[in-house]
């Protein structure tokens, strides 16, 4: 099922670095040593905003990635 507040993801398992486009403000983040299991749950999940705040979202390191709405032209 879509989100309605992740736009897409992706996962490095060589990394274990999940990365994940939020709708709203189109930004990036990647979150840090995600376990293979975690990011197939998430896949799976039929609520993927909700199963991003209950298991990702302050378990996990993470960084925001500078975009193209960052750069001054």
């Amino acid at each position: 099922m879509p989100s309605t507040s992740i736009s897409k993801t992706a996962y490095d398992p060589s990394s274990r670095i999940l990365s994940v486009w939020f709708v709203a403000s189109g930004k990036r983040y990647e979150f840090e040593d995600v376990p293979p299991e975690t990011f197939a749950a998430f896949r799976a999940a039929f609520a993927k905003g909700r199963f991003f705040n209950d298991h990702i979202r302050n378990h996990f390191r993470y960084r925001r990635i500078p975009g193209d709405d960052d750069l001054s032209h």
